[in-house]
């Protein structure tokens, strides 16, 4: 699979739906991309939503400060999939920390 990744600053205009078309799926960017252990910005939540009602049956993940509480928020936002780091090599437990992120993003 091919995807798109948009950074936070990205705005949801129609040139960038209309690419976002040709791709399998759609990465939204929910901090600045850079390096780890940043804080989910929440604002990014809105262009999630736009773009799961865009794009019902595509591929939409989020990226950066993914927490299970920031999983679920995706989610509900129209996130299917979502990319950890820091929540995942900073437990105690992997794969509970995997578990329970995976449980976050189903709930929704």
């Amino acid at each position: 699979e091919v995807g798109l990744a948009l950074a936070p600053q990205t705005h949801l205009d129609s040139d960038v739906l209309e690419a976002a078309e040709s791709f399998d799926a759609v990465l939204a960017m929910t901090v600045t991309p850079g390096f780890g252990g940043q804080a989910f910005m929440h604002e990014v939540l809105p262009k999630v939503h736009q773009l799961r009602e865009a794009f019902p049956h595509k591929s939409l993940e989020v990226d950066g400060g993914i927490t299970v509480r920031t999983a679920a928020l995706a989610a509900a936002a129209g996130a299917n999939e979502a990319v950890a780091g820091t929540a995942v090599f900073g437990a105690k437990d992997l794969r509970r920390a995997i578990r329970d992120l995976r449980k976050s993003l189903e709930r929704s």
